[in-house]
């Protein structure tokens, strides 16, 4: 997704995010220090070192290689996980490729897998790993279908909660970004709600999908808010991210915003609240000094939060930068440490850091030893031609992976 509003070309090339979305990217700045209402005291992080994660980033080349199917994922953007209390991980996609993979070498004589071109695309998908971290099966997809002609639902964050309040039953509630088909300078969609979408456990069926907040009726759809970019848990409170399409209309960045909701009411409208800059009201306000692309992640780590954010300007198409806070209201402080993920070939861009949890040793944070499993997207920088040049290389449209190491910043 890209950085991420993710706008994907009605073709369904999931490229023009690329352009509109990561180099526009913008760094979060610090909020007024009288907003750090709800930090306790915690230590300042940044990122020690990284290393690339090839078990990860081979294991999602190998399921999506596997010809034994022809109706599973084979490449997609906009990686989300989360961990399910059988010890299965949801992996959450938005515009996705099935089919079958062939070769190498490619039509074009270049040792890549391809797929042909009349590989179906799917807005969304979900692929299941097993508690041994292997890929098993992708549910039937789209798994969440279209709400209207010309409009499309791309999966966000998720988490496993109550199914109301003190119950004993779990589900997944997974946040969704609605989008509009419409014209220049939406090409790519316009943002149109936020919905939350209620899995059933075991068996992942899609039980309901609740509208939570409609922008429709927002005049300038660039000053529309779509939550669900990243979440986290604190004190029987989850609390959800998310930023407007600023960028869409040349500002120079989006705003972020952030919501919280009781546990076990995330599928409730009526339970949200959003932050005004000193408190809690019914209607979302930006965060004051905060300007970021709208596919950030943050993870809580021992009462610090991280904030991951691709860099500014340029250097948005290859660096990751990273933020801390002591409260999901901020302030935040950074930027810190930098790193640059690989990239398999020139002209390709990274997009949407997302961090994994799930994957780290840890339901909440990074592991015991301070490591944090990161994804990103990868996907051409020049969009002519863009399904044909994805089907071309299958290794540009899906997930790779690092592992970070943190440590006391300052």
């Amino acid at each position: 997704m890209p950085e991420d509003v993710r706008a994907r070309q009605r073709t369904g090339t999931g490229l023009g995010l690329l352009l509109t979305l990561v180099l526009g990217a913008v760094l979060l700045t610090a909020l007024p220090d009288g907003n750090d209402r709800e930090g306790g005291g915690c230590t300042p992080r940044k990122i020690a070192s990284w290393s690339a994660d090839q078990g990860l980033t081979s294991e999602f080349a190998r399921y999506g290689d596997d010809a034994t199917r022809t109706d599973d994922w084979t490449g997609g953007d906009g990686t989300h996980s989360v961990r399910l209390p059988d010890g299965r991980v949801l992996w959450l996609f938005s515009d996705t490729y099935l089919g079958r993979v062939h070769g190498p070498p490619n039509p074009v004589g270049e040792s890549y897998a391809w797929r042909d071109g009349t590989a179906p695309l799917v807005r969304n998908s979900a692929v299941v790993m097993d508690g041994r971290d292997r890929l098993r099966r992708t549910l039937p997809a789209p798994l969440f279908a279209d709400p209207a002609p010309n409009q499309w639902r791309w999966p966000v964050a998720a988490r496993v909660e109550p199914r109301s309040p003190g119950s004993s039953r779990k589900v997944v509630r997974v946040l969704l970004w609605v989008r509009t088909a419409g014209t220049s300078p939406w090409i790519y969609g316009m943002p149109t709600a936020t919905e939350v979408a209620t899995l059933s456990l075991p068996s992942l069926r899609v039980e309901s999908v609740v509208k939570v907040l409609d922008q429709s009726l927002v005049a300038d759809p660039s000053r529309r808010v779509l939550f669900g970019t990243t979440l986290v848990e604190k004190d029987g409170w989850t609390y959800v991210f998310g930023g407007d399409d600023g960028r869409a209309v040349n500002r120079p960045a989006s705003s972020a915003y952030v919501a919280r909701v009781p546990e076990g009411r995330l599928g409730e409208p009526s339970a949200w609240r959003y932050w005004s800059g000193s408190g809690w009201g019914p209607r979302p306000r930006p965060l004051h000094g905060a300007k970021v692309g709208s596919a950030f992640s943050v993870v809580p780590v021992d009462g610090t939060y991280l904030l991951f954010t691709m860099a500014a300007g340029t250097a948005g198409l290859t660096t990751v930068t990273s933020y801390w806070a002591c409260s999901p209201t901020g302030p935040w402080h950074g930027p810190t440490k930098n790193f640059s993920p690989a990239l398999p070939t020139a002209g390709v861009a990274a997009y949407n850091p997302q961090a994994h949890p799930a994957l780290s040793g840890s339901s909440t944070g990074a592991g015991g030893d301070g490591r944090l499993v990161l994804s990103y997207d990868v996907n051409w920088l020049d969009t002519t031609g863009a399904s044909a040049s994805i089907n071309a290389n299958v290794s540009l449209y899906r997930p790779r992976f690092v592992s970070v190491r943190l440590t006391r910043a300052g």
